[in-house]
Protein backbone atom coordinates (compact mmCIF):
# COMPACT_ATOMS: atom_id res chain seq x y z
CA UNK A 1 0.00 0.00 0.00
CA UNK A 2 2.91 2.67 -1.24
CA UNK A 3 0.56 5.33 -2.58
CA UNK A 4 -1.47 7.10 0.31
CA UNK A 5 -2.86 10.45 1.15
CA UNK A 6 -0.30 12.09 3.98
CA UNK A 7 -2.23 13.01 6.47
CA UNK A 8 -1.81 10.60 8.81
CA UNK A 9 2.05 10.64 7.87
CA UNK A 10 2.33 14.58 8.72
CA UNK A 11 0.32 14.50 11.71
CA UNK A 12 2.66 12.23 13.19
CA UNK A 13 5.90 14.44 11.81
CA UNK A 14 4.75 17.42 13.60
CA UNK A 15 3.42 15.15 16.67
CA UNK A 16 7.39 14.32 16.96
CA UNK A 17 9.31 16.93 15.85
CA UNK A 18 10.60 15.32 12.74
CA UNK A 19 9.83 16.42 8.80
CA UNK A 20 9.09 14.62 5.91
CA UNK A 21 10.32 15.31 2.42
CA UNK A 22 8.55 16.85 -0.40
CA UNK A 23 10.62 16.60 -3.59
CA UNK A 24 9.75 18.34 -6.60
CA UNK A 25 10.16 16.04 -10.07
CA UNK A 26 10.55 17.11 -13.28
CA UNK A 27 10.84 13.86 -15.44
CA UNK A 28 11.47 9.87 -15.48
CA UNK A 29 14.79 10.26 -13.70
CA UNK A 30 13.87 12.55 -10.94
CA UNK A 31 10.74 10.33 -10.23
CA UNK A 32 13.13 6.98 -10.24
CA UNK A 33 15.82 8.83 -8.10
CA UNK A 34 14.11 10.32 -5.67
CA UNK A 35 11.63 6.75 -5.20
CA UNK A 36 15.03 5.17 -4.73
CA UNK A 37 16.23 7.63 -2.45
CA UNK A 38 13.40 7.34 -0.15
CA UNK A 39 13.11 3.62 -0.60
CA UNK A 40 16.99 3.05 0.34
CA UNK A 41 16.28 4.94 3.24
CA UNK A 42 13.07 3.34 4.56
CA UNK A 43 11.56 6.57 4.81
CA UNK A 44 7.82 8.11 3.44
CA UNK A 45 7.91 10.80 0.81
CA UNK A 46 6.30 12.97 -0.84
CA UNK A 47 7.07 13.44 -4.75
CA UNK A 48 5.38 16.69 -6.02
CA UNK A 49 4.60 18.62 -9.49
CA UNK A 50 4.30 21.84 -9.99
CA UNK A 51 1.97 23.11 -12.93
CA UNK A 52 5.02 23.93 -15.07
CA UNK A 53 6.33 20.87 -14.47
CA UNK A 54 3.01 18.42 -15.11
CA UNK A 55 2.65 20.76 -18.36
CA UNK A 56 5.95 20.01 -19.51
CA UNK A 57 5.56 16.53 -18.50
CA UNK A 58 2.64 16.04 -20.38
CA UNK A 59 -0.66 16.62 -17.88
CA UNK A 60 -1.40 15.92 -14.46
CA UNK A 61 -3.11 12.09 -15.73
CA UNK A 62 0.12 11.20 -17.06
CA UNK A 63 1.93 12.19 -14.45
CA UNK A 64 0.27 10.56 -11.71
CA UNK A 65 0.48 7.43 -13.70
CA UNK A 66 4.20 7.89 -14.09
CA UNK A 67 4.68 7.96 -10.92
CA UNK A 68 2.32 5.06 -9.62
CA UNK A 69 3.94 2.74 -12.54
CA UNK A 70 7.35 4.08 -11.24
CA UNK A 71 6.14 3.11 -7.88
CA UNK A 72 5.37 -0.93 -9.20
CA UNK A 73 8.19 -1.30 -11.23
CA UNK A 74 10.51 -0.26 -8.60
CA UNK A 75 8.80 -2.22 -6.17
CA UNK A 76 8.92 0.52 -3.85
CA UNK A 77 7.30 -0.52 -0.57
CA UNK A 78 7.45 2.72 1.76
CA UNK A 79 4.62 5.16 1.67
CA UNK A 80 4.79 7.69 -1.55
CA UNK A 81 2.29 11.10 -1.96
CA UNK A 82 1.88 12.08 -5.14
CA UNK A 83 1.16 15.92 -4.42
CA UNK A 84 0.39 18.65 -6.72
CA UNK A 85 2.75 21.53 -5.68
CA UNK A 86 1.29 25.35 -5.86
CA UNK A 87 -1.67 24.69 -8.10
CA UNK A 88 -4.19 27.09 -8.82
CA UNK A 89 -8.13 26.65 -7.76
CA UNK A 90 -8.15 24.84 -12.11
CA UNK A 91 -5.16 22.91 -11.15
CA UNK A 92 -6.15 21.63 -7.87
CA UNK A 93 -9.31 20.53 -9.63
CA UNK A 94 -7.53 18.81 -12.17
CA UNK A 95 -5.32 16.99 -10.30
CA UNK A 96 -8.12 15.72 -8.16
CA UNK A 97 -9.40 14.26 -10.54
CA UNK A 98 -6.24 12.52 -12.07
CA UNK A 99 -5.83 11.15 -9.18
CA UNK A 100 -3.11 12.77 -7.10
CA UNK A 101 -3.32 11.79 -3.53
CA UNK A 102 -2.55 15.25 -2.35
CA UNK A 103 -3.42 18.75 -3.95
CA UNK A 104 -1.62 22.32 -2.98
CA UNK A 105 -4.32 25.01 -3.88
CA UNK A 106 -2.34 28.59 -3.78
CA UNK A 107 -4.83 30.83 -3.45
CA UNK A 108 -2.01 33.62 -1.50
CA UNK A 109 -2.42 35.87 -4.64
CA UNK A 110 -6.48 36.21 -4.45
CA UNK A 111 -8.10 38.69 -2.35
CA UNK A 112 -7.97 36.48 1.45
CA UNK A 113 -11.67 36.16 1.59
CA UNK A 114 -11.82 34.68 -1.79
CA UNK A 115 -8.79 32.36 -1.28
CA UNK A 116 -10.92 30.79 2.06
CA UNK A 117 -13.80 30.65 -0.02
CA UNK A 118 -11.76 28.56 -3.00
CA UNK A 119 -10.14 26.95 -0.47
CA UNK A 120 -13.48 25.60 1.17
CA UNK A 121 -14.47 24.36 -2.48
CA UNK A 122 -11.22 22.27 -3.00
CA UNK A 123 -11.16 20.83 0.66
CA UNK A 124 -14.75 19.50 0.05
CA UNK A 125 -14.35 18.53 -3.37
CA UNK A 126 -10.70 16.36 -1.97
CA UNK A 127 -11.74 15.51 0.67
CA UNK A 128 -14.71 13.31 -0.56
CA UNK A 129 -11.78 11.26 -2.58
CA UNK A 130 -9.60 11.00 0.25
CA UNK A 131 -7.06 13.36 -1.02
CA UNK A 132 -5.06 15.83 1.22
CA UNK A 133 -5.27 19.09 0.57
CA UNK A 134 -2.27 22.09 1.67
CA UNK A 135 -3.25 26.22 1.30
CA UNK A 136 -1.31 28.99 1.49
CA UNK A 137 -1.24 31.76 3.86
CA UNK A 138 1.19 34.91 2.87
CA UNK A 139 3.48 35.05 -0.28
CA UNK A 140 6.45 33.14 -0.20
CA UNK A 141 9.16 35.13 -1.71
CA UNK A 142 11.18 34.48 -5.15
CA UNK A 143 9.42 32.71 -8.62
CA UNK A 144 7.65 29.77 -9.47
CA UNK A 145 6.26 28.99 -12.72
CA UNK A 146 6.98 32.59 -13.94
CA UNK A 147 4.86 34.25 -10.95
CA UNK A 148 7.29 36.20 -8.10
CA UNK A 149 6.25 36.78 -5.25
CA UNK A 150 7.65 39.47 -2.90
CA UNK A 151 7.64 37.34 0.22
CA UNK A 152 5.75 38.79 3.44
CA UNK A 153 5.14 37.37 7.06
CA UNK A 154 1.76 35.16 7.51
CA UNK A 155 -0.55 36.73 9.42
CA UNK A 156 -1.24 34.69 12.46
CA UNK A 157 -4.97 35.30 12.08
CA UNK A 158 -5.29 34.31 8.41
CA UNK A 159 -3.47 31.28 9.36
CA UNK A 160 -6.05 30.84 11.91
CA UNK A 161 -9.30 31.64 9.45
CA UNK A 162 -7.87 29.13 6.67
CA UNK A 163 -6.69 26.30 8.47
CA UNK A 164 -10.64 26.37 9.56
CA UNK A 165 -11.35 25.57 6.37
CA UNK A 166 -10.53 22.03 6.62
CA UNK A 167 -7.20 21.89 5.07
CA UNK A 168 -4.53 18.86 6.54
CA UNK A 169 -1.47 21.20 6.43
CA UNK A 170 -0.50 25.02 5.93
CA UNK A 171 1.93 26.58 4.24
CA UNK A 172 3.00 30.18 5.71
CA UNK A 173 5.17 32.81 4.50
CA UNK A 174 8.30 33.22 7.13
CA UNK A 175 10.87 35.14 5.01
CA UNK A 176 11.16 31.95 2.69
CA UNK A 177 11.99 32.01 -0.79
CA UNK A 178 11.65 29.90 -4.06
CA UNK A 179 15.26 29.19 -5.70
CA UNK A 180 18.26 30.15 -4.73
CA UNK A 181 18.71 32.25 -1.76
CA UNK A 182 20.21 36.05 -2.49
CA UNK A 183 23.61 36.79 0.17
CA UNK A 184 21.69 39.65 2.00
CA UNK A 185 18.99 37.13 2.68
CA UNK A 186 18.64 38.01 6.58
CA UNK A 187 16.74 34.11 7.81
CA UNK A 188 13.67 32.70 8.97
CA UNK A 189 11.82 34.78 11.12
CA UNK A 190 11.45 32.20 13.39
CA UNK A 191 9.18 34.53 16.25
CA UNK A 192 5.87 34.38 13.47
CA UNK A 193 6.78 30.85 13.26
CA UNK A 194 6.55 30.35 17.03
CA UNK A 195 3.02 32.57 16.74
CA UNK A 196 1.72 30.52 14.19
CA UNK A 197 2.20 27.00 15.66
CA UNK A 198 0.94 27.85 18.87
CA UNK A 199 -2.13 29.57 17.08
CA UNK A 200 -2.65 26.71 14.77
CA UNK A 201 -2.75 22.28 15.60
CA UNK A 202 -1.62 21.61 11.83
CA UNK A 203 1.35 20.31 10.45
CA UNK A 204 3.46 23.24 9.03
CA UNK A 205 4.75 23.20 5.42
CA UNK A 206 8.34 25.43 4.95
CA UNK A 207 8.77 26.42 1.15
CA UNK A 208 11.93 27.07 -0.43
CA UNK A 209 13.93 24.75 1.68
CA UNK A 210 16.75 24.65 -0.64
CA UNK A 211 19.46 26.81 0.59
CA UNK A 212 18.42 27.55 3.86
CA UNK A 213 21.10 27.36 6.39
CA UNK A 214 20.61 23.23 8.10
CA UNK A 215 20.38 24.81 11.51
CA UNK A 216 17.47 27.34 10.83
CA UNK A 217 15.77 24.08 8.69
CA UNK A 218 16.22 22.48 12.25
CA UNK A 219 14.94 24.73 14.48
CA UNK A 220 11.98 25.31 12.26
CA UNK A 221 11.34 21.73 12.39
CA UNK A 222 11.61 21.77 15.71
CA UNK A 223 8.81 24.98 16.15
CA UNK A 224 6.40 22.81 13.75
CA UNK A 225 7.59 22.59 10.43
CA UNK A 226 6.92 19.00 9.42
CA UNK A 227 6.69 19.14 5.29
CA UNK A 228 9.76 20.37 3.60
CA UNK A 229 9.86 21.40 -0.07
CA UNK A 230 13.06 20.87 -2.07
CA UNK A 231 13.49 21.28 -5.90
CA UNK A 232 16.56 24.21 -6.40
CA UNK A 233 18.69 21.81 -4.51
CA UNK A 234 18.49 18.92 -6.61
CA UNK A 235 18.12 21.01 -10.09
CA UNK A 236 21.89 22.23 -9.00
CA UNK A 237 23.23 18.88 -7.95
CA UNK A 238 21.30 17.84 -11.57
CA UNK A 239 23.38 19.88 -13.52
CA UNK A 240 26.65 20.25 -11.91
CA UNK A 241 26.91 15.86 -12.27
CA UNK A 242 26.03 16.46 -16.24
CA UNK A 243 28.18 19.42 -16.67
CA UNK A 244 31.12 17.53 -15.25
CA UNK A 245 30.13 14.84 -17.45
CA UNK A 246 30.14 16.54 -20.64
CA UNK A 247 33.27 18.96 -19.92
CA UNK A 248 35.41 15.74 -19.26
CA UNK A 249 34.42 14.25 -22.91
CA UNK A 250 32.71 11.39 -21.62
CA UNK A 251 29.66 11.74 -23.89
CA UNK A 252 32.26 11.39 -26.71
CA UNK A 253 33.87 8.18 -25.06
CA UNK A 254 32.33 5.15 -26.87
CA UNK A 255 28.56 5.49 -26.49
CA UNK A 256 28.11 7.87 -23.92
CA UNK A 257 26.25 10.07 -25.47
CA UNK A 258 23.47 7.10 -24.94
CA UNK A 259 20.67 9.24 -22.65
CA UNK A 260 20.73 6.44 -20.48
CA UNK A 261 24.74 6.55 -19.60
CA UNK A 262 24.41 10.51 -20.23
CA UNK A 263 21.30 11.49 -17.55
CA UNK A 264 23.13 9.02 -15.09
CA UNK A 265 25.37 10.72 -13.10
CA UNK A 266 22.95 13.53 -12.89
CA UNK A 267 20.53 11.12 -11.55
CA UNK A 268 22.62 9.53 -9.92
CA UNK A 269 23.58 13.52 -7.79
CA UNK A 270 19.50 13.79 -7.48
CA UNK A 271 18.96 10.85 -5.40
CA UNK A 272 22.28 11.41 -3.08
CA UNK A 273 21.12 14.81 -2.45
CA UNK A 274 17.74 13.23 -1.29
CA UNK A 275 19.54 10.74 0.96
CA UNK A 276 21.87 13.58 2.54
CA UNK A 277 18.60 15.59 3.45
CA UNK A 278 16.72 12.60 4.58
CA UNK A 279 19.52 11.73 6.62
CA UNK A 280 19.45 15.20 8.43
CA UNK A 281 15.53 15.55 8.74
CA UNK A 282 14.82 13.59 11.08
CA UNK A 283 12.11 11.61 9.33
CA UNK A 284 11.17 8.46 10.97
CA UNK A 285 11.89 4.94 9.04
CA UNK A 286 9.09 2.90 8.48
CA UNK A 287 8.07 -0.37 10.04
CA UNK A 288 5.91 -2.53 8.37
CA UNK A 289 3.12 -3.07 10.28
CA UNK A 290 -0.37 -1.59 9.25
CA UNK A 291 -0.13 1.10 12.40
CA UNK A 292 2.60 2.51 10.67
CA UNK A 293 1.94 2.34 7.21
Amino acid sequence: MPLVHGTEIFQAARKGHYCVGAFNTNNLEWTRAILGAAQEKNVPVLIQTSMGAAKYMGGYELCQKLIEATVKSMDITVPVIIHLDHGDYEAAKEAIAAGYNSVMFDGHDLPFAENVEKTKEIVKLAHAKGISVEAEVGSIGGEEDGVVGEGELASVEEAKELAATGIDFLAAGIGNIHGQYPANWTGLHFDRLKEIGEAVDLPLVLHGGSGIPQDQVEKAISMGISKLNINTECQLSFAKATREYIEAGKDQEGKGYDPRKLLAPGTKAIADTVKEIIGWMGTKEVKMVPEEI
